[in-house]
C-alpha cells in the first residue's frame, strides 16, 4: 500500500531529526549524508522491503546492504521505526556498550546485514549476496529465493573507490536482476565538493557496463517508487538508481540561512544554534527530539500488518515446496544452519611428493562432489592455483545458467573476495576464493572485514614463496605471511583468534587443512600452498596432530639435541638436513607448525612438550624471520631463525634454493653452529 506524501516526508523528516539529534549528542558522527538519504530508505522500508518483522533470519527474505558506513545514523533511524532499535539506544550513538556502532555492524537480528564503513565493499558484498541467491534458487528450485531482492545504497566515495568497476562488471556480466543499487548523489563528500575530483557521468557509465540506469530526484517520494517498480521488472540486468539528493537536506545554520550542500555537514554535529534551528525547520523539539511522530508509527504499524500477510503467503509457498522435496528442504536447513557439512575424506588419495597446490586440487575436487552448496571462485588463475580441482567437477556460473559453483571473478582479486563475503552474509553457501599469495595484498582490506564479522570464508592462495623462481621479486612473496599470520594474532569480539592460517608441510598435511578449514564455521581461514613439489614427510607422521597448530613429525629422535622448526616446504627441508647431522650422532627433532597462532591456544603443558623451555632451536621460513621468532622466547640463545629478509630474485627456484641457503648443508651447518 502506498501512503500519502505528506506522511512520508513527515517520516523521512523523522529519519532527520533522529540522525541529527544522535550525532549531536554524541558530539560524533555524519549527519548530512542521513539527512540526504532519509527519502529513499523511508519509501524502500515503509513499501518495498520484505522481511519478516518476527523472523529477522528468515531466508527468504530481502536484503539492504550499506555501503556508506558513516551512513549509519540513518540506517539506526530507520531500523528505530520498524522496532530494531529504542529511542535510547539511537540516542547512545557510538557510545561504550551501545549497539548503535560508529559504524553498523553485522547483526541479523537488528536488521544489519553487513558491518560497512571501508567505501566500496558494502555494495559489492550485495554483488556477492545476489549471486548467492540466484545459486540457491537454481540449486534448490525453491521458489523463494527467486523473489529475493538485494538491495544495495552507494555513495558518491563508494563510486570512486576502485572496486566499484569490478562490481559492477560482474554484476552486468552475470545479469544479476535481483539487485537493485540506490546510488545517493549529492555532489558533496569529506573534504571537497565532488566536481574537484571526478567528471564522469556515472549513468553512461553504467549504462556502458550493461545496467538499467534510472536518474531521479532523490527527495521525490514519486519518482523513488517509480523507479523501484521500474527496477523490480527489468529482466537480464541489473539496477542502477541515481537519486541526486542534498547533504544535508532541511538544515540551516545559526544564523537561519541554508546550511544545505556544504561539506561541513557531512562528517560533524550541526553544533550549537545550526542544530537547534534545524530540529525546529524539521518539525521537531530540539529539548525533545528522540520521539517517533505518531503518523509515522501509523505507517510502520501498517507496513507490518502488510509483512505478516506477505510472509504468510511466501512461507505457505515455501511449505508447498517442502513437501514436494523433502530431501532437499532438509538439506536447505543444513545449508542455513551454520554447521560443517559432512565431507567423507576417506577417498582421499593425495600423490606422494606432490605441489601442495596440487594436494589441494584433489581436496577440492572431493568438496565440490560432496558439498553442493558450495561456490569456489578465482581471479583468472584455476590452472595455476589448482582451484581447477573443483572447476572440473561442475561448471562456471553464467548469466542464463546459476547451477555450476565456479566463480570466474576474472583479475580483480579484492573484488573477489568481496562478493564471496556477500555470498557468506547471504547465508546458505559456503565460499572459497584463490589466487596467486603475492595477491593477497589486493585483498587485505576484505579479509579484515571477513575477520570482523567473522565469517568462514576459505580464501586459497598459492605460489607462496620466493621459489615462484623465475616470475621475479613482483611474484615472489616474502614479507606476506607474516602480514596475514598477524591476523592470527588478533582476536575477534569472540576472543578467539580472527583467522586461521594453514601453511601445510605436504600433500597429506594439507588433507588436514583443508578438514580443518570445512570445519571451522565462525572465521575465515587461509590455506598457503606451494608451487612446486614437496617431498613426503617421514613414515610415522601423525598428519592429525596439524589440528594442534604445531606437532613433532615421524622419526624425530627423543631426547633431541636440537629442535628444527619450519612450515609449508621448508619442514622437508629441515628433514634432509636432519639426516645428514643424524650421520654424526646428532639427535633432531623436527616440529611442522602449519598455524603457529593455533599452537598458541594450546595449552602451555602442550607447547613445552613440542618446544621445551631452554631447547637449542633451529627455524626455517621462507619469509621474514619474524614468523618463526616466537619460537626464540625462552630458548638456549644460541638458537637462531633462518629466513629472507630481503624481497625474491628471478632464478629457477632450485638455484634460489642454493643461493639462498634453503637446503640440507645449510641446515645441517647452521645448526653445529649452534651446537
Amino acid at each position: 500500500m502506498k501512503n500519502d506524501i505528506k506522511v512520508m516526508k513527515r517520516a523521512a523528516d523523522n529519519i532527520r531529526i533522529l540522525s541529527v539529534a544522535a550525532v549531536e549528542k554524541a558530539k560524533s558522527g555524519h549527519p548530512g549524508g542521513a539527512m540526504g538519504g532519509a527519502d529513499f530508505i523511508n519509501v524502500l522500508y515503509s513499501e518495498y522491503l520484505t522481511y519478516d518483522p518476527k523472523n529477522p533470519h528468515w531466508i527468504g527474505r530481502d536484503r539492504f546492504f550499506l555501503d556508506p558506513g558513516h551512513m549509519a545514523p540513518m540506517l539506526y533511524s530507520q531500523l528505530c521505526l520498524c522496532g530494531k532499535y529504542s529511542l535510547n539506544e539511537l540516542a547512545n550513538l557510538r557510545q561504550w556498550g551501545s549497539p548503535t556502532t560508529g559504524h553498523p555492524e553485522f547483526e541479523i537480528a537488528r536488521g544489519i546485514e553487513n558491518t560497512s564503513g571501508p567505501l566500496g565493499q558494502g555494495h559489492t558484498y550485495a554483488v556477492g549476496a545476489a549471486i548467492a541467491a540466484k545459486f540457491l534458487a537454481a540449486r534448490t528450485g525453491n521458489p523463494t529465493f527467486s523473489k529475493e531482492t538485494i538491495y544495495a545504497y552507494i555513495s558518491d566515495g563508494g563510486i570512486q573507490e576502485e572496486i566499484s568497476q569490478g562490481a559492477a562488471r560482474i554484476a552486468s556480466n552475470l545479469g544479476l536482476d535481483n539487485l537493485i543499487m540506490f546510488y545517493d548523489s549529492n555532489d558533496i563528500q569529506l573534504s571537497t565538493e565532488t566536481s574537484v575530483v571526478m567528471n564522469e557521468n556515472t549513468a553512461e557509465k553504467y549504462r556502458a557496463l550493461g545496467w538499467h540506469v534510472s536518474e531521479i530526484n532523490g527527495h521525490d517520494v514519486e519518482q523513488i517508487r517509480q523507479a523501484i517498480e521500474e527496477a523490480q521488472k527489468v529482466k537480464g540486468k541489473p539496477s542502477l538508481i541515481i537519486g541526486k539528493c542534498v547533504m544535508g537536506k532541511g538544515a540551516l545554520k545559526e544564523d537561519g540561512t541554508s546550511y544545505e550542500a556544504s561539506c561541513k555537514t557531512h562528517g560533524a554535529p550541526l553544533g550549537g544554534g545550526a542544530y537547534v534551528n534545524t530540529i525546529k525547520n524539521l518539525g521537531a523539539d530540539p529539548d525533545n527530539p528522540f520521539v517517533i511522530f505518531d503518523e509515522v508509527k501509523e505507517i510502520y504499524a501498517q507496513r507490518e500488518a502488510e509483512l505478516a500477510a506477505i510472509c504468510a503467503e511466501r512461507y505457505a509457498e515455501e511449505e508447498t515446496w517442502a513437501k514436494a522435496n523433502a530431501e532437499k528442504a532438509e538439506q536447505l536447513k543444513e545449508w542455513f544452519s551454520g554447521k560443517a557439512p559432512q565431507v567423507d575424506w576417506s577417498g582421499v588419495e593425495q600423490k606422494a611428493g606432490s605441489a601442495t597446490r596440487a594436494a589441494s586440487a584433489t581436496c577440492l575436487s572431493i568438496l565440490a562432489e560432496q558439498v553442493p552448496n558450495m561456490i569456489c571462485a578465482s581471479a583468472d588463475l584455476s590452472n595455476s592455483d589448482k582451484t581447477d580441482g573443483f572447476l572440473k567437477k561442475t561448471q562456471s556460473i553464467t548469466r542464463d545458467d546459476f547451477s555450476g559453483a565456479f566463480f570466474q571473478a576474472g583479475v580483480a582479486e579484492l573484488t573477489m573476495a568481496c562478493c564471496c563475503i556477500g555470498m557468506a552474509l547471504h547465508g546458505g553457501v559456503i565460499p572459497a576464493c584463490g589466487t596467486f599469495f603475492v595477491f593477497s595484498d589486493y585483498m587485505k582490506p576484505a579479509i579484515r572485514m571477513a575477520a570482523l564479522m567473522q565469517l568462514p570464508v576459505k580464501f586459497i592462495w598459492t605460489h607462496d614463496a620466493f621459489r615462484v623462481g623465475e616470475d621475479g621479486p613482483t611474484h615472489e612473496p616474502v614479507e606476506q605471511e607474516a602480514q596475514i599470520r598477524l591476523m592470527e594474532k588478533l582476536h575477534n569480539h569472540a576472543g578467539k583468534p580472527s583467522m586461521l592460517v594453514m601453511r601445510p608441510a605436504d600433500a597429506d598435511e594439507t588433507t588436514v587443512a583443508w578438514q580443518m578449514a570445512m570445519e571451522n564455521t565462525s572465521t575465515p581461514t587461509a590455506l598457503i600452498l606451494s608451487r612446486q613439489n614437496i617431498e613426503k614427510l617421514p613414515e610415522g607422521t601423525d598428519y592429525q596432530q596439524a589440528r594442534k597448530g604445531a606437532y613433532i613429525i615421524g622419526e624425530s629422535d627423543e631426547n633431541p639435541d636440537v629442535i628444527c622448526v619450519a612450515s609449508g616446504s621448508e619442514v622437508s627441508t629441515l628433514q634432509s638436513g636432519a639426516e645428514l647431522l643424524r650421520k654424526e650422532g646428532i639427535k633432531v627433532r623436527i616440529v611442522s607448525v602449519p598455524s603457529e597462532g593455533l599452537f598458541r591456544e594450546q595449552s602451555l603443558e602442550y607447547q613445552q612438550s613440542i618446544v621445551p623451555q631452554g631447547a637449542k632451536v633451529f627455524g626455517m621460513t621462507a619469509g621474514l624471520p619474524v614468523n618463526l621468532q616466537a619460537f626464540l622466547i625462552g630458548a638456549d640463545p644460541k638458537s637462531m631463525i633462518w629466513g629472507l629478509n630481503s624481497f625474491g630474485f628471478s632464478a629457477p627456484y632450485k638455484v634460489l634454493d642454493e643461493k639462498l641457503g634453503y637446503t640440507a648443508e645449510n641446515v645441517y651447518n647452521q645448526v653445529k653452529k649452534i651446537l
